[in-house]
């Protein structure tokens, strides 16, 4: 007999999961997602990728702006749903994810208890991680904690950016909840507690994907990467900011001290000395410009000798 179930959600990383989910034959009670939120220029109310496709699916559909709401609450207890499944939502107060009997169940896109946190996809491939993975685990009081439920595995290349991982988590992570789900509905699967190093993947900003030159080429690759499509590593150039999108690490060394760009022996190419190594550029954006390779920005932008980047 299928479940009963409340999916809560939000970005497009969680829609592989309700998609799947539906496939599978249970009953999808509800869709939780955020309230519309202005975007773009015009700053227009724009639903998440969450709320599209459950208006698509013909699902009742919950915004909140406060979880801890009463009328809210009601609402969910009005559906007696056996299961809460949750991928890319908000922190849940106790009082909802104790509601359903079964339990509140989390997807996170990380091999737990490494990386958690906000941005788990990104800081993998920013310490240069192998591999990564995806785990359904039961939601408790603190953040990314509770009882393992299943798990599993992706591999990692060294060129892999932050996307490309989205894509791939976000894929194999909506089969493991769908097995997770199936598990629970039979009876055969059972929990356990978490264990072995914990690592945090703290919420990004600014400042942390800022370029320092002085690291060397192959871990300013792995940030790079790590930030691309978004929200990209960034530094300076003529005084103006110069996202980095795309990079490949040398190890041959360079007299020029760390930030110096300079031409390489083909047209196309773009180079910068590093603390150990030299990067190629390989694509960048500059401010108020469109994303280029490097050899689109060298026919656009006169290159003078061993300009520094900051």
């Amino acid at each position: 007999m299928a479940l009963k179930l409340v999916f809560m959600g939000t970005p497009e990383f969680a829609l592989a999961s309700l998609n799947k989910l539906a496939e599978a034959g249970h009953e999808l009670c509800a869709v939780v997602t955020a309230p519309d939120r202005p975007a773009g220029r015009g700053q227009h109310l724009r639903p998440s990728a969450v709320k599209q496709r459950a208006l698509q699916l013909n699902l009742p559909l919950l915004q909140p702006e406060d979880l801890r709401d009463q009328a809210f609450q009601e609402q969910l207890q009005q559906y007696r749903a056996d299961l809460f499944a949750v991928v890319a939502f908000r922190i849940l107060p106790p009082e909802v994810f104790a509601l359903p009997r079964l339990g509140t169940v989390n997807l996170h896109a990380s091999l737990l208890p490494k990386y958690r946190g906000a941005a788990p996809i990104n800081w993998a491939l920013i310490r240069g991680e192998a591999e990564s993975g995806a785990t359904t685990f039961f939601i408790d009081e603190q953040v990314d904690t509770g009882l393992w439920l299943m798990q599993c595995r992706v591999p990692i290349g060294p060129d892999t950016t932050a996307g490309e991982l989205h894509d791939r988590l976000a894929e194999a992570g909506s089969d493991l909840l769908v097995e997770t789900v199936a598990g629970l509905e039979s009876g055969l699967l059972h929990s356990k507690p978490q264990e072995g190093e914990v690592t945090r993947a703290p919420k990004l900003n600014k400042e942390m994907a800022r370029i320092d030159w002085h690291n060397p080429a192959a871990a300013i690759h792995n940030l790079v990467r790590g930030l691309s499509p978004y929200p990209g590593a960034w530094t300076t150039w003529r005084g103006r900011v110069l996202k980095i999108l795309a990079t490949r690490p040398h190890l041959t060394s360079s007299e020029l001290q760390p930030g110096f760009l300079f031409p390489g022996s083909y047209r196309e190419e773009l180079l910068i000395a590093t603390g150990q190594g030299f990067l190629e550029l390989l694509a960048l954006q500059p401010e108020g410009g469109r994303a280029m390779t490097a050899a689109e920005f060298r026919r656009g932008h006169a290159i003078h000798q061993a300009e520094k980047l900051d």
